[in-house]
């Protein structure tokens, strides 16, 4: 059974996606393309592009590949342009494109990052994204953003008849506290958080900080209990989900990518597990992007401990 978030508008999104925008699969061609195929087969049926990753045409030819149809899989893409001016024109050519190149409407579209609004006008962006769902260019899709702060969110929201579904961030226990402010606007409108990055504090971080042993010691007990071979990451997919979050990762790696699968077979974590994390995690602040540092509040906490 393949676990769901229920969004704003009444759908349900896949809470683990496979995302094709790390390095090395972007603009990569056949790679992406295998990949996808993979991920699915696998049984992660929500993949995560965007116009910046060069990979939109390979997104559709992935799932025609696995022998499934757009229908049967959650696409979400984002508009990242460069060339996008904020008028109705220019960003219905830009949204055609991407459809053109996927090869459907997908099921999601986000705004990327607030400057890929040129006179950061978000408000009117979003109005300009409205009406191509009303005139059906963008016929039954979700609209959402990334990396939207506080700010931005609150423009939005001040214009907005079609409500924003998510927003997509880095997200994973050494932001929580660095994210208060932001979570806190979107729990006021029901937006959902949408994680990239969210194995960061293992993939990245210099020591792996306060969490490493209690994902460790969890992941150990789980692997007694269910005799399947569990490790950190498919702890952290957990606690992601847990916190009722989107779990999306980049990977090039198969055999992580059927990692990320299996997590579909794990029990969920307890009350306690996620507490535990989640605390430890608000001890320090490691952000492996650099989104969302103009314009919004620092934390005062050590990288480590």
């Amino acid at each position: 059974m393949v676990r769901t978030i229920s969004l704003s508008d009444g759908k349900k999104i896949p809470a683990v996606g496979w995302g094709n925008g790390t390095q090395g699969i972007q603009k990569s061609g056949r790679k992406a393309i295998d990949l996808g195929v993979l991920a699915l087969k696998a049984g992660v049926l929500h993949i995560d592009t965007a116009q910046l990753y060069g990979t939109e045409k390979e997104t559709g030819e992935a799932i025609k590949e696995a022998g499934l149809k757009p229908e049967d899989v959650w696409v979400t893409t984002k508009i990242s342009g460069s060339k996008v001016q904020n008028n109705l024109e220019s960003i219905r050519e830009n949204v055609k494109e991407s459809i053109d190149l996927l090869g459907f409407i997908p099921n999601l579209i986000l705004i990327h990052w607030p400057k890929v609004v040129k006179d950061g006008d978000v408000a009117k962006f979003w109005q300009h994204l409205e009406a191509l769902v009303e005139d059906g260019t963008l016929k039954g899709c979700s609209l959402g953003f990334s990396n939207f702060r506080p700010q931005d969110i609150e423009a939005i929201m001040e214009v907005a008849k079609i409500k924003p579904v998510c927003n997509q961030l880095e997200y994973h226990p050494y932001v929580v506290t660095h994210l208060d402010p932001v979570i806190k606007v979107q729990e006021k409108y029901n937006i959902v958080t949408q994680a990239y990055g969210p194995l960061q504090p293992i993939v990245s971080h210099p020591t792996g900080g306060p969490i490493k042993p209690i994902l460790t010691r969890i992941a150990e007990k789980m692997s007694k209990e269910t005799g399947k071979k569990v490790d950190e990451a498919a702890v952290l997919y957990l606690w992601t989900i847990g916190k009722n979050v989107v779990a999306v990762t980049t990977s090039g790696n198969p055999e992580n990518i059927k990692k990320m699968a299996a997590t579909e077979d794990l029990p969920d974590l307890t009350k306690e597990e996620m507490e535990e994390i989640e605390q430890a995690g608000r001890k320090v602040h490691y952000r492996r992007y650099d989104h969302m540092n103009e314009g919004y509040p620092k934390v005062d906490l050590p990288e480590d401990i």
